[in-house]
This record gives structure tokens, C-alpha cells and sequence, in this order.
């Protein structure tokens, strides 16, 4: 199985009324755990690596290789994607490497030239046989359109979908980046619409603000792809930051790092199985 497509797993997960999980990968140990959450609810899963990670490694091929290694010695689906990538540039340099996925983040741009430069990513992504993720609006910041006031207009989704040409949509609906607590509120009834008014599948971000029981609404509602990163390093920074308070001497990374590690992958199988439902 290994290696899958990013656009293969969210159009199949779309046919059922699932949706695919995709969680970030920091370090090493991040992409372990997410590929071992996947295999042990033996569920198909979405590695993201994304800009903010290239810069704190200080360059993209070494987490990148080892990611990529990783992924295609699972047993169960895994796609390798880029996410929340501004440079043109690092697109390139991710699918000469290998990944099957981008997700190119224009939204800091005005509305003609993230169509412009969005469209010029598909046309990249093609030449590759890539999946291509976007995303429509132009409020600067780090939430950019994922901020909990903002709202995606449906005509101007489908308008954008169109006029770039890609495989998949990220809206804005309620949800919000980094948040640390499971309570952000969501419009179900405008992802409906959305859903029904744009032609390519839907992407959540911010997912790691929003309750398990509103997750599966929001999949029921139109959602096919789940980007979740803040909770499972509140997950991975619990259980290290436990073992370390139960055990003030220890010095070997191994000896906390493997269980924070291990939790993050209980709570991948977990969360990809909420998905399901």
C-alpha cells in the first residue's frame, strides 16, 4: 500500500462521507508516530510538513527524506504533503523530492494574483501528477482566512476553484490556527452550502480547536480533508513534559521522547477513526 496520493485518498474518503486525517510532522519522531497511529487503526493517513518546519530545520531534504522513508514503509495508505507553502520556490524543490501533495498559500496575496499564482502551482503540480491544494482570501496574518471571524463566500469558492484549477479547498468556516483548547465554533451550514456549491473537495483548517463530536459534523456537512497539528503536539508535550517530572535525572532524549512519541500515535488512531463516523 504505502505511498498514496494526497488527491487518491480525500476523493476516496469523499465518496464514503469520511474524511482523511492530516497532521504535521516536526521532528522524526512526529512522522513515526502519525504512520503508527495510521497502521494501528488501519486507516490511510496525511503526513504534512510544512514552511514553518523547513525554516526550523534550516532546509527541506533531510526531514523530507527521512518522512518520505517512512511513509513508504507503512502498510496502510500515506500520502507525503507540503502544507502552508508561500514560496513558489519550495514547491518546486518538494516535488523534485518526491512529495505528492502541495498546498500553496496565497492568501496573503490579493485575490487576482493568488488566482495567478495558485494557477500557475496547478500547472506545476500537473507536470508532476501532484495534488494540489489552496486556499481563497486575503487576510494577512498567521491565520490568514483561518481566523474565527472569517467566512468563505460559496460563489467566490467555486469562482477561485475554477479559475486555478485545483484539486482541493481549504475554507474558512469557524476554525482557527494554534489553538490550544477544543472549542471553536464552526458553521455547519455554510460548509453544506459550500460543499454543494464548489466542484472539488473541501479542507478543514485549524482542526485541532475543534471537539470531536463537531469534527464528525463537519465531515457529514462537506469536509474531506482534517488538518490537525496543535493537539497533537499538546499530546506529545504532555507525556514529555510528564516523564521528565516523574523522573527529574533523566538525560537520554530516548527516555521521553519515546513516550510523547507513543502517545501522539494513540491519539492519530483515535482521531482517524472519529473521521470515520
Amino acid at each position: 500500500m504505502s505511498r498514496t496520493h494526497a488527491g487518491e485518498l480525500v476523493i476516496g474518503a469523499k465518496s464514503t462521507g469520511s474524511a482523511i486525517g492530516a497532521f504535521n510532522v516536526i521532528l522524526l519522531e512526529h512522522a513515526e508516530a502519525l504512520v503508527a497511529g495510521a497502521e494501528l487503526a488501519k486507516l490511510p493517513v496525511i503526513l504534512q510538513i510544512s514552511q514553518n518546519c523547513v525554516n526550523y530545520h534550516k532546509a527541506l531534504k533531510p526531514i523530507s527524506v527521512a518522512t518520505i522513508a517512512i511513509a513508504e514503509s507503512s502498510f496502510v495508505p500515506v500520502s507525503v504533503h507540503l502544507d502552508h507553502a508561500e514560496s513558489e520556490e519550495l514547491v518546486k524543490k518538494a516535488l523534485d523530492l518526491g512529495y505528492d501533495s502541495v498546498m500553496f498559500d496565497g492568501s496573503k496575496l490579493s485575490y487576482a494574483d493568488n488566482v495567478a499564482a495558485s494557477a500557475r502551482m496547478a500547472a506545476l503540480c500537473a507536470t508532476y501528477g501532484a495534488t494540489l491544494e489552496v486556499e481563497i482570501g486575503e487576510v494577512g496574518g498567521k491565520d490568514g482566512v483561518h481566523a474565527p471571524g472569517v467566512r468563505t463566500n460559496p460563489l467566490e469558492a467555486k469562482a477561485f476553484a475554477e479559475a486555478t484549477g485545483t484539486d482541493l479547498l481549504a475554507v474558512a468556516v469557524g476554525s482557527s490556527h494554534a489553538m490550544t483548547t477544543r472549542d471553536a465554533t464552526l458553521d455547519f451550514d455554510l460548509i453544506q452550502e459550500i460543499a454543494k456549491t464548489v466542484g472539488v473537495p473541501l479542507v478543514l483548517h485549524g482542526s485541532s480547536g475543534v471537539s470531536d463530536l463537531d469534527l464528525q459534523r463537519a465531515v457529514k456537512a462537506g469536509m474531506s480533508k482534517i488538518n490537525i497539528a496543535t493537539h497533537l503536539n499538546n499530546v506529545f508535550t504532555h507525556e514529555v513534559r510528564r516523564a521528565l517530572e516523574t523522573n527529574p535525572t533523566l538525560v537520554d532524549p530516548r527516555k521521553y521522547i519515546g513516550p510523547g512519541r507513543d502517545s501522539v500515535a494513540a491519539e492519530v488512531a483515535r482521531l482517524l477513526t472519529v473521521l470515520q463516523n
